[in-house]
């Protein structure tokens, strides 16, 4: 499973790629939405993008608009991770096209039980 984490704040995309990372996703990180987009453009293949709403450039709705009005991305599953909580924004996200929403801060087990909702925790072998 493969994660794309977008955040402008260096230290969050280090604390969000490092919990999925220790649920056995490969990550890659973007500092804004237009720089996902690129990474995508040029190949990147991911099954989740965890996406902060407030950036500069392009902030996280936009790049949530931008990869719902493509086909060819329809596989990506898209969690919004920010410190917007208000119920309109909240609702503005998912009918965008965001699967899932957490809001900041957040614990390692919220991101589990955001995956385990969307189906993307690895399962994990029973010996």
């Amino acid at each position: 499973m493969r994660a794309l984490v977008i955040d402008d704040s260096r230290t969050m995309r280090r604390i969000v790629a490092g919990t999925l990372e220790r649920l056995g996703f490969e990550t890659a990180q973007a500092e804004h939405g237009r720089e996902a987009l690129d990474l995508l453009d040029a190949g990147l293949e991911v099954d989740l993008a965890c996406v902060d709403w407030n950036m500069p450039v392009m902030d996280g709705l936009q790049f949530v608009t931008e990869v719902r009005n493509d086909p060819s991305r329809r596989g990506i599953t898209l969690m919004m991770v920010t410190t917007e909580a208000e119920t309109a924004q909240i609702v503005k996200a998912l009918a965008a096209g965001a699967h899932e929403y957490l809001i900041k801060p957040f614990t390692p087990d919220a991101i589990r039980d955001k995956l385990d909702l969307l189906g993307l925790v690895p399962v994990e072998e029973t010996v």
